[in-house]
């Protein structure tokens, strides 16, 4: 089968948001498949905070994207042609796919790929039901352990990530205060169940963080850090806990981040503050997927998608994430 790709692969290294003149779009024609491959023609592509911190040549849990190497992202394709007896074509498949409008996984890529029920809109399956939800269903849920009655604190709460958090930990009895930027995403919050909504792009959030937590905050979920988290943890109850899921406050930043100046709150709370990945409950996914359909079912989750057009349209979309113009999960259908 003859396939002509389109790729975007790294030229530099990107300082602040980025642009264009960052990567090169390339064509190319693909090689056949050998005997155990497949190939994947790419229909969405999933955009991410942590994309951003893959162009750095900083240390992370993935290597950073190299130069003239394919940016990487997950996504959803269709599998058009097949030489692997576990994969037919027609096959919808969800993993990392990259910048690109076809993909032939190696083999460790093609053990990580996961098939996708053609059963729902693809944009949902791959914002509830992927990597989004799965994030927040663990994160808040193992790392947070939110009991009825806590009061639980979301930045970023209009992020897809942070939607679902906010609206799980209702489901699960909790006071939510989420954290957002502009009246067009608080209202959406609002409209999702969250107790409270906080703008910080229009108020000043420790103020407001202190009249809304007269109980102080039990379970903070972090997906900005900077000085929001020096704000929470001055407000964090005994055993709290502090769950770090992202920091997109630093991805764009040429300087290292100041850190929070109060983490003694965490010996004074005796408050626990831990890091996860998503990457290490992907062997549990169906027990976030279950539950999440059944909450679906019940209309108890709510979701929007943000879905941009083009694979010449990448580096923009990107930056959607970090400019505040993405409303709810950003994804490009190519």
């Amino acid at each position: 089968m003859s396939v002509t790709n389109k790729k975007w692969v790294l030229k530099e290294r990107p300082q602040g948001l980025v642009k264009n003149e960052n990567f090169e779009l390339i064509e190319e024609d693909l090689r056949e498949i050998k005997d155990g491959e497949v190939l994947i023609e790419n229909q969405y592509l999933s955009f991410d905070p942590t994309q951003r911190m893959w162009l750095t040549d900083l240390p992370g849990y993935l290597p950073p994207v190299q130069i003239d190497e394919v940016v990487r992202s997950g996504g959803i394709g269709k599998i058009i042609e097949s030489k692997n007896e576990d994969f037919s074509e027609g096959d919808l498949v969800s993993g990392m796919v990259g910048w690109q409008t076809y993909h032939i996984p190696s083999e460790n890529d093609l053990k990580t790929m996961r098939k996708v029920p053609d059963v729902l809109p693809i944009p949902t399956m791959l914002n509830i039901f992927g990597s989004t939800g799965i994030t927040a269903y663990f994160g808040l849920l193992d790392v947070g352990n939110p009991q009825p009655g806590e009061t639980v604190v979301v930045s970023g709460a209009a992020g897809a990530t942070g939607a679902m958090v906010c609206q799980i930990a209702k489901i699960k009895g909790c006071h939510v205060i989420g954290i957002a930027g502009g009246e067009e995403k608080c209202s959406w919050l609002k409209d999702c169940g969250v107790d409270d909504v906080i703008d910080y792009k229009n108020s000043n959030v420790p103020e407001e963080l202190t009249k809304l937590a007269k109980n102080g905050i039990d379970i903070y979920f972090d997906n900005v850090g900077g000085p929001i988290l020096e704000s929470v943890l001055f407000l964090i109850n005994i055993n709290a806990r502090i769950v770090c899921c992202g920091s997109i406050s630093n991805y764009t930043g040429d300087q290292m981040p100041v850190g929070p100046r109060n983490l003694t709150m965490l010996i004074v709370r005796r408050a626990k503050m831990q890091g996860f990945l998503v990457l290490d409950y992907y062997g549990r996914a169906s027990e976030a997927i279950d539950d999440i359909s059944k909450w679906a079912i019940e209309g108890k989750i709510k979701h929007r998608e943000d879905i941009q057009e083009g694979i010449e349209n990448c580096p923009e979309t990107l930056n959607r994430l970090f400019t505040g113009q993405n409303q709810g999960k950003q994804m490009l259908k190519i």
